[in-house]
């Protein structure tokens, strides 16, 4: 759905492995299912049946692929990784989809990778300067590159030496003909998470692909920390110096499925808290609390909840926008957010409304939500967002705008309401997404999450630049060199 997803940030992808379980593949593709919403633009599976890789990619969606039984038993096994891609480094093509697969001198390897390194560029050019040979565009070719390249004898010795050398927001699942090893970045970026279904471990981005394999959660992989399971045994290695955590803090907002489990609560939950303190700092008097659906609901009704006001759904979302629409012709195109939303007319004829969304990026959506609701008789349009302004671009995974493109950047808050064309426009403020997610003001806090798309304090800063990495990737495509 990338045409109508262009004012949304967008996770990497999902990931998700099992240890020593008979058709692993089956469970592996029931977590990627679960995992959907974490990439849509490609899927693939690798499994390992004792002696053989087997490996199955198709672009598009799990469901239109791996529930069919015939491509499920070219990958036999009890040990087996799957990853969902949307792309931020590396184009979108089969041979950028994961999990990549290795042969190296030491065996076997496969990796699936949730994140973004921010030192790519400069490790992939020294690697090919050494005569290193890249298939992909993807920075995950970076690390096995890495790990084959590293002198040390043993495989988990062969990775740290990696993880010392590269740098960003990630965490890693990898496969070997012994182990299945989990890895989460020193700051705990980007989630990963540990899961047990009978002797089984798991390794998963959200606590929901347990929930549909039927697996109990045990734990997340801590910041820094190297997991892996051998011979049905977990074992622990933290070989970084102890950081704070900096978990993303739009996992929390908008990423997570709402029924995965951060920090012990649903991510749904931690949504009500958003829009009940977002409802604290507004003072203004309206019919009705209406949301963007899907992601507005849970901020909406705690905004509505901690206002006392009626909720109301003056928008439906249209589930069944198929395939067709994924690259629509100009005509289809122009329809724009009327393939996804309709106003129900009746509820919001003459109403003054209090819309609420869970972020505000571009606002091209929120100009034409505002306008279709105005259209179908609303008296007046408030919008209300349950985050701080987007104002920075992230490193780390995350597939958004450059800076130029946030609405937020370079506009205040009159020109930014004047645009989406509004009533009035009210964010949350930092302080507030604090005392939602944490109890406690950001100062006491601080550095609780990764909030540099707020505040550009970003906690690893960056080799290579954003504009760099889409620059290189061109050249990269074309068969050009830009040294």
């Amino acid at each position: 759905m990338k045409n109508f997803k262009l004012d949304k940030l967008r996770e990497e992808c999902g990931i998700f492995g099992i240890s020593d379980y008979k058709d692993a593949a089956t469970l592996v593709a029931l977590g990627l299912h679960a995992l959907q919403h974490r990439g849509q633009e490609g899927c693939g599976i690798v499994s390992f049946d004792g002696k053989n890789y087997h490996s199955e990619k198709r672009q598009g969606l799990v469901g239109d692929h791996f529930t069919n039984p015939n491509t499920i038993m070219k990958l036999p096994g009890n040990f087996a990784i799957g990853h969902n891609r949307y792309s931020t480094t590396g184009e979108t093509s089969l041979r950028n989809i994961q999990p990549f697969f290795a042969d190296l001198h030491i065996g076997g390897l496969s990796v699936a990778h949730n994140g973004n390194l921010t030192n790519a560029l400069l490790l992939r050019e020294t690697l090919v300067k050494e005569g290193a040979i890249f298939r992909t565009t993807s920075d995950t070719e970076t690390i096995v590159q890495l790990i084959a390249k590293s002198k040390r004898e043993k495989f988990l010795d062969k990775l740290i030496d990696t993880l010392f050398q590269i740098q960003g927001g990630y965490s890693l699942i990898l496969m070997t003909n012994k182990k299945l090893v989990g890895v989460r970045d020193p700051l705990g970026i980007r989630p990963l998470i540990i899961g047990k279904l009978k002797d089984s471990y798991i390794f998963a981005s959200e606590t929901c692909a347990l929930d549909i394999v039927g697996a109990k959660f045990v734990r997340e992989v801590e910041n820094g920390e190297i997991v892996y399971i051998e011979n049905k045994k977990l074992e622990s290695i933290k070989p970084f110096p102890k950081l704070k955590s900096r978990p993303c803090v739009f996992e929390y907002i908008y990423f997570a499925r709402p029924d995965s489990l951060i920090d012990g609560k649903c991510a749904y939950e931690f949504r009500k808290s958003l829009g009940a303190e977002l409802a604290k700092e507004t003072d203004l008097n309206a019919d009705l609390i209406v949301p963007v659906p899907d992601s507005g609901v849970p901020a909406a009704l705690g905004f509505a909840q901690q206002s006392k006001k009626i909720f109301e759904l003056g928008l439906i979302r249209n589930h069944y926008v198929g395939r067709t629409f994924i690259e629509p012709s100009q005509n289809i195109r122009s329809l724009g957010v009327k393939l996804k939303l309709s106003s129900t007319k009746t509820i919001v004829k003459n109403k003054s409304i209090i819309l609420i969304d869970d972020s505000l990026v571009r606002g091209t959506t929120c100009y034409k939500i505002v306008k279709m609701l105005y259209e179908a008789g609303a008296k007046e349009v408030h919008v209300r967002i349950a985050c701080p302004e987007i104002k920075y671009p992230d490193y780390y995974g995350v597939d958004m705008p450059t800076k130029e493109e946030l609405l937020a950047h370079n506009k205040s808050l009159e020109e930014m309401c004047k645009l989406i064309q509004a009533e009035s426009l009210k964010f949350l403020s930092l302080n507030g997404l604090y005392k939602a997610l944490t109890g406690e003001d950001r100062n006491n806090n601080y550095p609780q999450f990764s909030d540099h798309y707020f505040t550009g304090d970003y906690p690893i800063k960056p080799t290579d630049s954003l504009n760099g990495l889409k620059i290189k990737q061109l050249s990269l495509l074309s068969g050009k060199s830009n040294n």
